[in-house]
């Protein structure tokens, strides 16, 4: 039953003209060669797929820093805030979770707080998965700060097939943990700036469900996580 409903999840209102598109181009091919046309029904139902949005159980105590998307960390080091966020801190540990067609690309708020400043900036369309994409890429940054004043950065990054960032918040809301904020179409990456001193509790390597895997924990005292392959 949970494969089921992982694979028949409800579709974004994103995905309703996408999938409207595709259908209508398989209907095209069915009259100029039948066999165009199957393909034309798979690629429907892989567009239908990636606009899904499923339920998520998103753990709930203070502090806890949740996975804003699906996929692999790709990345975790320390650097400096995004520039456009005109955040004072010098350094924070960025974990980068890379998103590919396959997987769920709404995004959701990593930690229960007020937006602050949301930034967008144009640029490039490098493999998401690449270290510079931070940097180079298209991208929308959000800053978070929680109640207890410490402060997070979120950044949504076009990859080498997206070409579009879409972000429903808006600057001074406040939002929960696991709230749906925004997507990226068609496979990207999505970065979480943690504040100095805050160690990430997941690997390179470890897959991250949007929503519900813990990334970090704002009041825990413990280093770095590693992990192996088993």
């Amino acid at each position: 039953m949970e494969v089921l409903t992982s694979i028949f999840a409800p579709i974004h209102r994103e995905g309703h003209r996408f999938i409207a598109m595709f259908i209508a181009a398989t209907l095209v091919l069915f009259l100029i060669y039948e066999p165009l046309g199957w393909i034309g029904v798979l690629l429907s139902c892989w567009c239908a797929y990636f606009f899904r949005d499923p339920a998520r159980v998103t753990p709930e105590r203070t502090g806890l820093v949740i996975s804003p998307a699906d996929g692999v960390v790709s990345a975790i080091a320390q650097v400096p805030p995004p520039a456009e966020l005109d955040m004072p801190e010098p350094v924070m540990t960025r974990v980068s979770v890379f998103m590919n067609v396959f997987n769920c690309h709404v995004n959701r708020i990593p930690v229960d707080g007020e937006i602050t400043r949301i930034a967008y900036t144009p640029g490039l369309f490098f493999n998401a998965s690449l270290d510079k994409a931070s940097e180079d890429n298209e991208r929308n940054a959000l800053c978070l700060t929680t109640a207890d004043g410490a402060r997070l950065a979120v950044v949504q990054i076009a990859g080498l097939v997206a070409r579009r960032i879409i972000c429903w918040a808006s600057e001074n809301q406040t939002l929960r943990a696991g709230d749906r904020f925004g997507m990226i179409r068609f496979g990207s990456r999505v970065d979480v700036y943690l504040p100095e001193g805050v160690a990430p509790l997941v690997a390179i390597g470890q897959t991250m469900v949007a929503g519900e895997t813990v990334i970090a924990d704002l009041g825990a005292g413990e280093e770095q996580r590693m992990g192996r392959k088993s």
